[in-house]
């Protein structure tokens, strides 16, 4: 296993941003990983989750936003977001040429991956995966955020949680139903918008993330 720090310049107006490539020996793709709202790259979740990609052979990029780098709490606009994106998307390629790139994130970041998408392809990136994506905010349902993906044009898994206050699933899924390629939705049994479990459901959050990481890996190989 190669876990190695980085610097890459986000946006003209931000300036630079870090990075962690964790790549496993046995790497079959590499997974551009975008945090979400409130946390950075060395989220607990992040990390997890790009622990147990790496088990699966799945290589990850995570990187901070500029507002996370600068030790900010409110996200950067949209336009600075999108930039950022494909600016990890450019160094992740360089870092690992040869690699078959995804790309996504935990819900905000998953997001701005789609729009980055949507607006132009993002180089060389063949599908893209969403751990818990926002479609609207909590208690005020809408398709609103969700609109743009019809214009992504690539292959997408969505991992969503049934305790999600974040996702309307019922919204979620007749939204999906008009988007081509036709997305694959996993649901995840008992698990909110960070992918935690109740106790009374008999298994825990590592668990859950378990079944989330093996199904990545078997979309990702479908792909």
């Amino acid at each position: 296993m190669k876990v190695s720090r980085h610097t890459f310049w986000a946006t003209n107006s931000s300036g630079d941003v870090s990075g962690i490539l964790m790549r496993p020996t046995d790497a079959t793709c590499l997974y551009v990983f975008a945090h979400g709202a409130g946390a950075g790259m060395e989220h607990s979740f992040m990390e997890a989750a790009a622990g147990q990609l790496a088990d699966r052979g799945i290589a990850s990029f995570r990187y901070n936003f500029p507002y996370k780098e600068a030790g900010k709490k409110p996200p950067n606009r949209p336009p600075i977001l999108i930039e950022t994106v494909r600016s990890a998307v450019t160094e992740a390629s360089l870092l690992a040429p040869g690699l078959p790139l995804f790309a996504g994130g935990k819900s905000m970041g998953g997001r701005m991956a789609s729009a980055a998408a949507s607006r132009e392809p993002l180089p060389g990136v063949k599908g893209l995966v969403f751990f818990g994506f926002p479609f609207h905010p909590s208690g005020r349902d809408s398709a609103e955020r969700g609109v743009h993906l019809a214009d992504v044009e690539l292959p997408m898994l969505f991992l969503q949680g049934t305790r999600d206050k974040l996702a309307n699933l019922d919204l979620l899924t007749l939204l999906l139903d008009e988007v081509t390629p036709t997305p694959t939705l996993h649901i995840v049994d008992g698990a909110d918008h960070g992918f935690h479990v109740l106790k009374r459901s008999g298994r825990t959050d590592g668990e859950a993330l378990a079944e989330m990481c093996d199904v990545f890996r078997d979309w990702v190989g479908e792909i």
